[in-house]
Order: C-alpha cells, then sequence, then structure tokens
C-alpha cells in the first residue's frame, strides 16, 4: 500500500480516537450556561473556554446537578478557576448557599476548598466579581480528596467578635511543632441575629503589633486584609507557608473578626490513608 495512503488513514484513525477520548468528570466548565443577571453576557469559545463579562455580584453560574438532583462533593478536596489573564477586579467562588471563597484583584486562578465544609448537596456553583470587567475562564475543575487531617487543638473557648469585638491570641509556643502545608482551623458558628447583616469575615494576623496577615490565605483576602467566610460555614482554614510557620513560632497570631462566634483552633497535619 502507497506509504502517503497509510499516513492518511493513520491521521484519520488518531483523528477519531482523539474525537472519542472520554472527557475528565472532573472538568466542570461546560456546566456553566447561564447567568445571575440578565445584563451579563458570556460565550463558551472553541477551545472550551468562556469569556463572561460581568457586573457587579452577578455570577456566571453553573449548575451541576445530575438528574435534577443535587449532588455530593464530599469527596473532592476543592473546586478551582482558572484564568486566561490575571483578574483586574476581586472575584468571589459561591457554591450553592453553603460556603463561598474570596480572591483579590491580580490571581490567575480561585479555588475554594470544601475541606471542614458539608458539601454533601450541591446544586449550582457561580463565579462572581466586585466590578464590572471581562474574565476568560479557561477551566474550572474538581480536585479529588484522600487525605487525612490529624487535629491538635491550640485554642479552645467563646469568642464572639461581632462588630471586630474581642479577639484571642495563640501563643508562640503553640505553633512549635508546626511545619509549611500544616492547617490552622477555625470552628464556629456565624452570628446570624441581625438580619440586615450578610456577611461574616476572619481577620488573622502575627501577633507583632502590626497589622501584617497571614500568607496562606492571601490570595482570599479583601482591601482590609479580611477572609469571608458562608453563612453557613462552620469551618475556616489556612495552608501554612514557609514563612507563616516561621513568624507565628516567634510571634504567634492574634485573631479577630466581624459577627463569628469561634469556639476552637486546631492545627491539622497531612497523612494519607494506607490503601
Amino acid at each position: 500500500m502507497n506509504n502517503k495512503i497509510i499516513t492518511a488513514i493513520a491521521a484519520v484513525l488518531l483523528t477519531a480516537c482523539a474525537q472519542q477520548a472520554p472527557e475528565d468528570p472532573n472538568n466542570i466548565t461546560s456546566k456553566f450556561t447561564g447567568t445571575f443577571n440578565i445584563y451579563e453576557k458570556f460565550v463558551t469559545n472553541d477551545d472550551g473556554s468562556i469569556t463572561y463579562t460581568s457586573i457587579p455580584w452577578g455570577g456566571l453560574v453553573g449548575n451541576v446537578k445530575e438528574r435534577n438532583m443535587p449532588v455530593d462533593w464530599s469527596g473532592f478536596e476543592s473546586v478551582t478557576f482558572e484564568f486566561a489573564e490575571p483578574s483586574e477586579v476581586e472575584t468571589q467562588i459561591y457554591v450553592s448557599e453553603k460556603l463561598k471563597t474570596y480572591g483579590r484583584k491580580g490571581i490567575s486562578s480561585l479555588t475554594c476548598y470544601f475541606d471542614g465544609q458539608d458539601v454533601t448537596s450541591v446544586s449550582e456553583v457561580a463565579l462572581q466579581t466586585a466590578d464590572s470587567t471581562t474574565i476568560t475562564v479557561k477551566k474550572v475543575y474538581l480536585t479529588p480528596g484522600g487525605a487525612v487531617w490529624d487535629s491538635t487543638p491550640i485554642w479552645t473557648g467563646d469568642c464572639q467578635f461581632r462588630n471586630w469585638e474581642n479577639g484571642f491570641v495563640i501563643k508562640p509556643e503553640l505553633f512549635e511543632s508546626a511545619i509549611e502545608g500544616d492547617k490552622i482551623e477555625f470552628v464556629f458558628t456565624t452570628d446570624t441575629s441581625n438580619p440586615d447583616i450578610g456577611y461574616f469575615q476572619f481577620k488573622t494576623v502575627y501577633n507583632d503589633g502590626t497589622n501584617n496577615t497571614l500568607e496562606g490565605n492571601y490570595s482570599q483576602l479583601n482591601n482590609w486584609g479580611c477572609a469571608n467566610v458562608g453563612k453557613e460555614a462552620t469551618i475556616y482554614r489556612i495552608v501554612l507557608t514557609g514563612k507563616d510557620v516561621m513568624t507565628l513560632k516567634q510571634k504567634g497570631m492574634f485573631v479577630n473578626g466581624f459577627m463569628v462566634n469561634c469556639t476552637q483552633c486546631n492545627l491539622l497535619r497531612k497523612y494519607y490513608k494506607a490503601s
């Protein structure tokens, strides 16, 4: 058989195989087919990316129901949005009114972690922006779980932050065993006694007399160094960087917030179950 014919047949077969390759079930980009507001627009590009023209706190919405029923994402660690270019405005991931993660201006991706949250019944996910902008979402994907976190309590109490009242210090010696990659976990309830207040915040800073926040959640902080948590959230976690560990061992940490009642803080270390 002519070599040119063989080459052409091979090319056709390879193309057919590529077209029939199964899609990554953890890639949920194609689920984003709507917006919260009629004044917003989105276009799905040939490469599968989505160009989203937003208004303040509207939303590019992904319906993730299966057979019209909410899904269980408790086996996943997180959902991540990857952007084609660094964001020009603040962004936020919003997951079925259960939790949300804020992202500051200039980031190329934003991840909302599920660990410690109830994500057994998820109907939709949205990407929101603080101001009108155009942003291209390259990919939205779920990251499978599998890790287990060993927990060591380092603070217990009943601190009701309310309107930035109270707050507490975790002493340096309580971080003596911490290593890079560990997590700080806050156990709390939100104070919903005032129906006119719809946002709830944590602020975590080094206890050195400055307003310097931890590095581990820097990309999730607003312009005032605060992390927003969802109304129904009960756990907030921060992955510690090398600088965080070094500074916390020297200075400790001061914790404050808005309309949050904190009862415990734990130091978490990752390990994997034996297969």
